[in-house]
């Protein structure tokens, strides 16, 4: 009788994988060139699908497909990797295809040359894994001792009755020791930053932040904006020269992560970020003190710490959605009110501009409602977003590399998939562009996709809804409710990576985080006062050509993101005159000041005088019976002048004293108003 390995479903506990890491198939360490297999169902199926948590296409036998597939379901199929050099393989972890058929048990077999292959046995009996029993939950077997080798094998024995031979994999090892660093590989980045490049549990994280505020007390400010659906507060940090306090002429700007839990890379290179900051911070460097004493900046590293902590029971063996949704089963990045809907309607309806605003689309009340399907997470998140006046914003999200842009969703209802820019897209392009070209990989024409689409082709951007459409996006929402400019950052096509690729993730990403950041100082800044000099809130600014207007703050600074180049710009108030300049935006970075001074209405002035005199504005009833009465009264006055007029009679006594109070009240205003 054949004996079976040790099996185990993830989630496990970590401690089992810190002897050795995987070697990469998921991170794409391991290139096409070195995964091999007995045959293929078709290419799309080929040995270079059959990464672990790889994704197929939207459609069945898409010419990028979900695993590796045999071509027969025979016993003598199998899987075969090339590490290129001698590891010490601990390890294996299987999935099935990422749409049907698993491998429900298999061997193992190793090489040094690829010719002669040796089986793992218990004693003289070759070794029987037990594997998957559906496509998605990860499998992981860890081998009786460390085998030493440099090919490895799966050889399927038996797989889903009702499909073939189909999985994903990832093998764990250790590369053996490489004294004349022949080994290392092409490109390969090591960092001089001296971080803690590691995974943070709730506690280690809320620690860790606590340090960074300890080490830099004078720019940093821990907060929360609210709990978790199992209690625990959404911490965020805040790095500014005065923290605490919103100051005139300062942008606001946020980056968050981990509204899906098990998208981990987010986490901690946020984590990560505020400990560089902190760091430069007091070291004197130039750029980062710029950055924190011009700017003020929110750090909100896990969203989602209730789905952290499903997904961090398996560490990086998690799968691709175990600890995605919240407690309660909801994606909070796609939780927020469908307002493209309410704005698309307005639009068909010919309401834009003049009943309805083409920029902070009202949130249905249904959506405020209590009994409403919405995530305790994501009304925390509409809390924060409606209080803090934000002009750029980056949400980190994982599982592939590609930088996306509003809107999220397609006009048409139909369509999987369709470009739907904003009236800002010119806007976005850049600000998308400016993350992705400086990221270590997203822009490399010559990388492996992640998964079915090459985003290279688009400069590693695209628009949100040309990729796959999604209503109720945080992005759409930003977008539409507030000042906020907001952009999807996929950093990495490992969702949960071993925390020996972090200090390489970091390399990937420190710099595209430093420049979208600063892409904040880009467009327009000013303040709009009254003739006294006080700051006049929520006045609307208008840019011509664009159909999206934003609105100032509570102390009348705005901040408005543009292109370079010229634009006639309007700003409106209610009970104030209309007024227009151009305004020029320059290629460097800074934005260009452009202040507007607002004189009060006539209207207004009028409906101030008549309010100080205790006189409420006519209405237009009034105005119409005022107006009957008059004409009535000069009709009277005409018809009774000439021979025989008498000037006492009680109607036109009574007319006169009508003609002269409107002329009175006529007389007060002007005179008033001068």
């Amino acid at each position: 009788s054949e004996l079976h390995g040790s099996s185990t479903q993830i989630p496990q506990s970590a401690s089992l994988l810190t002897d050795c890491p995987p070697l990469g198939l998921e991170t794409l360490k391991i290139d096409d060139f070195q995964l091999h297999a007995s045959s293929m169902r078709h290419y799309g199926l080929g040995p270079h699908r059959g990464r672990l948590n790889i994704q197929g296409g939207l459609y069945e036998d898409d010419m990028y497909d979900g695993g590796w597939c045999a071509g027969r379901s025979d016993p003598l199929q199998w899987f075969e990797v090339d590490a290129r050099r001698l590891m010490k393989f601990t390890g294996v972890v299987t999935q099935g295809r990422s749409s049907s058929d698993w491998v429900s048990s298999y061997k193992v077999l190793l090489s040094n040359d690829s010719h002669s292959w040796v089986t793992l046995k218990n004693g003289s009996r070759d070794l029987i894994f037990s594997a998957n029993r559906e496509k998605e939950i990860p499998v992981l077997n860890l081998f009786p001792k460390p085998v030493v080798a440099r090919y490895i094998r799966i050889n399927p024995r038996s797989w889903y009755a009702s499909g073939g031979i189909c999985m994903r994999v990832e093998i764990m090892g250790c590369p053996m020791p490489d004294p004349n660093n022949y080994y290392r590989r092409r490109n390969e980045v090591t960092t001089t930053d001296n971080l803690d490049f590691r995974h943070h549990s709730y506690k280690e994280m809320r620690q860790l932040m606590k340090v960074v505020n300890e080490m830099c007390p004078k720019i940093t400010r821990i907060y929360n904006i609210g709990k978790s659906y199992n209690g625990q507060k959404l911490y965020a940090i805040e790095i500014s020269d005065n923290p605490g306090e919103h100051e005139l002429g300062e942008p606001e700007f946020r980056y968050t992560a981990g509204s899906h839990g098990n998208e981990v890379l987010g986490r901690e290179l946020l984590l990560l970020l505020m400990q560089f900051m902190c760091q430069e911070y007091l070291s004197g460097n130039t750029r980062i003190r710029r950055l924190v004493d011009e700017t003020r900046i929110h750090l909100l590293p896990s969203i989602n710490p209730d789905g952290y902590e499903k997904a961090s029971e398996g560490s990086e063996l998690s799968g691709w959605s175990l600890g995605r949704w919240s407690q309660d089963g909801l994606d909070i990045h796609h939780n927020f009110p469908d307002l493209n809907s309410v704005l698309w309607e307005a639009e068909a309806r010919r309401w834009v501009p003049r009943k309805f605003h083409n920029h902070h689309v009202p949130i249905p009340d249904w959506y405020r409602s209590t009994n409403a399907t919405v995530a305790v997470e994501t009304r925390a998140l509409v809390s924060w977003m409606e209080k803090i006046p934000f002009v750029l914003g980056g949400n980190l999200q994982g599982g592939e590399l590609v930088v996306t842009f509003p809107f999220d969703r397609t006009r048409s209802v139909t369509a999987l998939r369709e470009a739907t820019p904003t009236a800002d897209d010119h806007v976005f392009r850049w600000l998308a562009f400016s993350y992705a070209s400086t990221h270590r990989l997203m822009t490399d024409g010559n990388r492996r996709v992640c998964h079915t689409d090459d985003f290279t082709k688009e400069d590693g951007t695209i628009n949100g809804a040309l990729w796959h459409t999604a209503a109720g996006s945080m992005n759409d929402f930003s977008y539409l409710h507030t000042n906020c400019f907001e952009l999807s950052m996929y950093v990495g096509c490992d969702k949960f990576p071993h925390e020996t690729e972090l200090p390489e993730e970091w390399e990937n990403n420190r710099e595209s985080l430093l420049v979208f950041m600063e892409q904040v100082h880009r467009g327009i800044k000013g303040v709009v006062r009254d003739v006294q000099g006080k700051g006049i809130a929520n006045a609307i600014i208008s840019v011509e050509g664009i159909n999206h207007d934003i609105r100032t703050a509570s102390d009348g600074d705005y901040w408005r993101l543009l292109n370079p180049g010229e634009y006639r710009v309007t700003v409106r108030a209610e009970g104030f005159s209309v007024s227009s300049k151009v305004c020029a935006v320059g290629y460097d970075i800074g934005a260009s000041s452009c202040d507007f001074v607002l004189g009060r209405s006539n209207l207004s002035r009028i409906k101030e005088i008549m309010q100080k005199f205790n006189k409420q504005p006519i209405s237009m009833r009034q105005r119409l019976r005022q107006r009957q009465n008059l004409l009535n009264c000069s009709m009277q006055m005409l018809a009774t002048t000439g021979p025989g007029f008498d000037s006492q009679q009680p109607n036109l006594i009574k007319c006169q004293f009508v003609w002269i109070k409107v002329l009175y009240q006529c007389l007060l205003i002007v005179f008033l108003m001068l």
